[in-house]
């Protein structure tokens, strides 16, 4: 680790008490759907209060492609897929109309316990490994 990185869990001691425990679950579920995957902290500060903008906590990579990020909101967090746009979402779970991402809102942690959330976690990382075939 070099002097400019920002260890994860020192990044989710300063996550608001109200949606840490929310960020804290989606880790812990990425980190279980690929126990391999590089897990990369962003170094984004916390934004201003009243900010709408996401902040954006650590990102999932395999062979140097992201795959999953998490972020959060004064009252939420996220979980956002970089390839969000070629997941099969029977669920319609998935938000957004970017070009190639998409995100899932979690307002509970309860909302990452969820097996269509599970499943795109899973079905995300699948993809990123179909593709280095």
């Amino acid at each position: 680790m070099n002097s400019r990185e920002i260890k994860l869990s020192e990044q989710v001691k300063k996550i608001p008490p109200a949606t840490r425990p929310i960020v804290e679950a989606a880790i812990k579920t990425v980190r279980e759907a690929a126990p391999t995957a590089e897990e990369i902290t962003y170094r984004m500060e916390q934004p201003r209060a009243g900010s709408a903008m996401m902040w954006k906590i650590v990102r999932y990579a395999v062979d140097g492609e992201n795959i999953v990020g998490v972020g959060t909101f004064s009252k939420h967090a996220s979980i956002f897929f970089y390839r969000g746009r070629d997941l099969d979402d029977a669920t319609r779970l998935l938000q957004g109309s970017g070009k190639e991402s998409r995100f899932v809102t979690l307002r509970s942690a309860a909302d990452v316990e969820l097996p269509a959330v599970k499943k795109l976690i899973r079905q995300a990382f699948k993809i990123a490994s179909g593709s280095k075939k």
